[in-house]
């Protein structure tokens, strides 16, 4: 059965009202504890992750008073048993799983409950009761089996969603398509206090809290984007795959390297990673061990894709030149990488073992080039691909080499919606395409934005295989096949005002076995929005990238 866009809208006040006429089988087991829970623990709502073709993970954490200074949700100083519940339809009446988990005060009394042994391409519905309350309800799914071709997959991808600079309404009219996955592809949160970081005309809502430096600021950061009911609306209709990119701990991070000198970096980072792994339907393998964090993985859903999950971050050399755009010649020292060297070695070996109609990399930062100088020298992003352009070319040369049949890149970070060909050789525009990326835009990350009329950049001129840029707010909607991906840029007019439409401002179609981009729709943003022409943009696109991605 599925669940329709109301009930799954609703389900948080439905469900919470229903809490006294359930009956729980297992509630008798539940261990014992002093004294009750007066208000409503599931104030951070639910989530899925990681589907596999038996399993996923279920996730919740209690928080009667999200915003506690402390980080701990104003839950009592001790660990409570959380009774959890999977059926095959949304009223429970089929249940297929039950079972006791306790969430540990240790870890701010966040549940990771990790199924397998389920049927494979089968939707599920999940729920969690802690003493008399109920949580909302949330929609899954399994990923069909290994040998599989399903006929569909409907996926969207996200990144960048700044509390501050406005309203999650995207996440709402993502949860409104009912994909069946959804990836995030970093900058989940954002570390800086109220104010630091303004989106232009101003910042329509605050941070609480101090930057985000200690394990109880990242808690309450990450517990403050979590009551939003966008966001809660979009991790309730779908599993999802997250990665994280720089503003998880701090911007332009690299490796053990901070922006700025911090002799507590190390500190920070450690507790950055367990409130990330708190606060995400993460398996265990991802359970952090100090500084480090293993987030690298597959997901395979049948023969149709195969989504390689990297991790940019946490071992890149530290960015060239002082960071910001430059012609720097650490851009091009083949000693440099962006993934460090065991990852690339796994990734290699993946394109290799690959029997998938689709491969993709859901990562973070821009993989083709983008050149800002029409001359001769070449003036890119350290914090990017192009930073890393050994790197990049080890990677690109590997799935040529593999004989990857649709290898497609998904970027998230630089707060715009982009499309691109990716070439072997980046100094002839006419030498064959050997791959696509998708970029999607920011959630609300730097603020309404304007419509790009027509959806070209200015760099395009000596960059040809940059085909799309629009400068609105959305994420990217794709249906995939056996024969192609589509992909649907979808665009909101504004966010610093809640309740904003949706439309697809352009879609492009990638062919199987014909790398590049085929665009089917352009659509303009309807007229009483702002607007941009091409030749507006200028040196302010490169400022707002460089000094916060």
């Amino acid at each position: 059965m599925a669940l329709s866009r109301r009930t799954l809208l609703l389900s948080s006040a439905a469900v919470g009202a229903a809490t006294a006429a359930t009956t729980w089988p297992l509630a008798a087991s539940a261990a014992p504890y002093r004294g009750p829970l007066r208000t409503d623990p599931f104030t951070l709502g639910v989530a899925s992750g990681d589907p596999d073709a038996d399993g996923f993970v279920l996730w919740t954490r209690l928080a009667p008073t999200p915003l506690a200074d402390d980080g701990l949700g104003g839950m009592p100083a001790r660990d409570v048993p959380v009774q959890w519940e999977l059926a095959a339809d949304s009223r429970f009446r089929k249940i297929v799983r039950r079972g006791v988990v306790v969430a540990r005060q240790s870890s701010a009394h966040a549940v990771h409950v990790e199924l397998n042994g389920l049927l494979p391409a089968r939707e599920y519905f999940y729920r969690f009761r802690a003493e008399r309350y109920l949580s909302p309800v949330g929609r899954t799914r399994t990923a069909p089996p290994r040998w599989a071709m399903p006929a569909s997959l409907a996926m969207s991808f996200v990144s960048c969603s700044q509390y501050e600079h406005g309203y999650f309404t995207a996440y709402r009219r993502l949860a409104e398509d009912e994909p069946e996955l959804v990836l995030h592809l970093g900058d989940y949160q954002y570390e800086y206090a109220a104010g630091t970081y303004n989106a232009p005309g101003g910042n329509p809502r605050d941070h609480l809290g101090p930057e985000t430096v200690t394990l109880a600021n990242y808690r309450q950061r990450h517990a403050q984007y979590k009551t939003d009911p966008d966001l809660q609306a979009a991790h309730a209709v779908a599993p999802w795959a997250v990665v994280f990119d720089d503003h998880e701990i701090e911007n332009n991070w690299a490796d053990e390297v901070p922006e700025q000198p911090d002799p507590n970096f190390l500190a920070r980072r450690a507790a950055a990673f367990q409130a990330y792994y708190e606060n995400m339907p993460l398996r265990r393998t991802s359970l952090p061990q100090g500084i480090d964090m293993q987030l690298y993985r597959r997901l395979h859903w049948g023969r149709l894709a195969t989504f390689h999950m990297l991790d940019t971050r946490q071992f890149r050399d530290d960015q060239g030149c002082g960071d910001g755009y430059k012609d720097c010649p650490a851009a091009i020292d083949p000693a440099r990488s962006i993934t460090g060297a065991e990852q690339e070695a796994w990734l290699l070996d993946g394109f290799h073992r690959s029997t998938a109609r689709w491969d993709v990399l859901g990562q973070q930062v821009f993989f083709g080039q983008r050149d800002n100088n029409s001359g001769p020298a070449k003036v890119v992003s350290m914090d990017s691909w192009d930073g890393y352009a050994a790197s990049r070319d080890r990677i690109t040369r590997g799935w040529v080499d593999a004989g990857v049949r649709n290898p497609v890149v998904l970027t998230g970070d630089v707060h715009a919606h982009w499309a691109d060909e990716l070439k072997l050789d980046w100094t002839d525009p006419t030498s064959r395409t050997v791959g696509t990326e998708l970029v999607c835009s920011s959630i609300t990350s730097t603020g309404d934005g304007a419509d790009v009329v027509p959806g070209i950049h200015p760099w395009a001129a000596w960059n040809p295989h940059l085909r799309f840029y629009n400068n609105q707010r959305g994420y990217v909607r794709t249906t995939i096949t056996s024969s192609a991906m589509t992909a649907d840029f979808r665009v909101l007019p504004y966010v610093t005002r809640p309740d904003a439409p949706a439309h697809t401002r352009a879609t492009f179609v990638i062919e199987d076995r014909v790398p590049g981009l085929h665009q089917t729709a352009d659509t303009p943003t309807p007229g009483g929005t702002s607007a941009l022409r091409a030749g507006d943009l200028g040196a302010a696109t490169v400022q707002q990238e460089t000094v916060r991605p």
